[in-house]
């Protein structure tokens, strides 16, 4: 039997609303940076790298841009005043019940992240080189809790000796970006 996919998984009918922040800047030797947050232990996505984001708030003015720029301040101490909207990009619908919408914004680094220790562990800048690297793509069966059986799971191996796996929503949102970063299709 054919092991299935973890795109296999039933999308729920009526979706909630979530906004995330694809940060990116190129560092002082010019190569281009995207900034991910690794969860803190607790909750569904526990541990997980993810973008800054989250649900809107009523003083997002149901403004979903404004929702990603405030929890990446929230978040990881960016200035909204720091991030210039390049794209908005399609929405990922997940099976957690959230359509995501992602937001890819050119940052000004900050001198130093102020990360929101309750949500955030740690603050990444991944080098856009690594992750199109052969070596750092590939694919694994994974069984996770709640799932009914196990999965085709693709990601990328990120963060110190690579031992963290980016995947799920976050993949989804930067596989399909990563060339188009790469062509120069925006400025940095």
């Amino acid at each position: 039997m054919k092991t299935l996919s973890i795109h296999d998984f039933p999308i729920p009918a009526n979706l909630r609303a979530a906004a995330v922040l694809v940060p990116v800047f190129r560092d002082a030797a010019g190569e281009l940076q995207v900034v991910m947050v690794r969860r803190t232990a607790f909750g569904v996505h526990g541990g997980q790298l993810a973008f800054p984001g989250g649900k809107p708030e009523p003083h997002d003015a149901a403004d979903l841009w404004a929702t990603a720029r405030r929890e990446a301040f929230e978040e990881i101490g960016l200035p909204t005043t720091s991030v210039a909207l390049l794209a908005a990009l399609p929405a990922v619908p997940m099976p957690s019940g959230f359509r995501i919408s992602p937001f890819l914004g050119r940052i000004e680094r900050p001198a130093a992240w102020q990360r929101q220790a309750s949500e955030v562990d740690e603050v990444l800048e991944i080098p856009l080189r690594h992750l199109v690297a052969p070596a750092t793509h590939t694919e694994e069966i994974w069984e996770l809790p709640g799932w009914p059986g196990p999965r085709q799971v693709p990601f990328y191996r990120v963060g110190p000796e690579g031992n963290y796996p980016l995947w799920g929503a976050s993949y989804r949102i930067i596989q399909p970006l990563l060339p188009r970063l790469l062509a120069g299709e925006w400025a940095f």
